[in-house]
């Protein structure tokens, strides 16, 4: 107890080398290294913290790099958004090291892993290893849990649209399950998994709003 009180005590005079705040409970685990963060500031300063083993933590400067090699093929888009991307790996742009011509963004393979649970893997190649491995080696958190995508077998085939609304609080006098085509009634799905879904008068949605995300994306 008395360890734990002097650690507390040692990070609350540590600052953040990324918001320049004290209480940085962070230390780079490179040798020589002094830089200390906090983990809710670690992505603005492109810092990696494994979660897995030791759960080490890096700085920019000595986070784990990607030795992915360059791609046969020259489609500079997202795997997992589809949006543009760079051809070139950096903190937020990942490959996968075992097809070599797979890229996607840093917050969408963190994304992917929390909804894919067990199931997760390259999404154009489907490798598990090595990609697995390097996914949790670059600082990518995994969940445990069965593909969220499956949750919705208790409602119907799994092929099904979610049909439900997941507000803590459902409005709606019809109940979760009643769904309007326009109104106030109208279910939005997550614009990013589609596994949940919300009535737009149980949200703060406008009239206008075309998407909608969950709290777990």
């Amino acid at each position: 107890a008395l360890t734990l009180t002097l650690r507390e005590l040692l990070c609350s005079f540590q600052s953040c080398f990324i918001c320049y705040k004290m209480g940085a409970s962070i230390t780079c685990c490179e040798t020589g290294c002094n830089r200390t963060f906090h983990l809710p500031c670690a992505p603005d300063g492109h810092c990696v913290t494994q979660y897995f083993g030791a759960y080490r933590s890096f700085c920019w400067e000595h986070r784990p790099q990607q030795a992915v090699q360059a791609r046969p093929s020259q489609d500079n888009t997202c795997s997992i958004c589809l949006d543009t991307v760079e051809d070139k790996i950096s903190y937020k742009i990942m490959g996968c090291p075992a097809c070599h011509d797979t890229r996607f963004h840093r917050h969408c393979i963190q994304r992917l892993a929390l909804h894919a649970g067990i199931g997760f893997c390259c999404p154009r190649c489907l490798n598990r290893e090595p990609f697995t491995t390097e996914m949790l080696t670059m600082g990518i958190r995994l969940s445990k849990r069965a593909p969220s995508w499956e949750s919705d077998q208790a409602v119907g085939p799994s092929d099904q649209r979610h049909g439900r609304c997941d507000a803590t609080m459902c409005l709606c006098p019809a109940g979760r399950e009643h769904a309007d085509e326009e109104g106030p009634w109208k279910l939005w799905l997550c614009s990013s998994c589609a596994a949940e879904g919300i009535h737009q008068h149980c949200s703060s949605l406008e009239n206008s709003t075309h998407s909608w995300e969950c709290n777990t994306c």
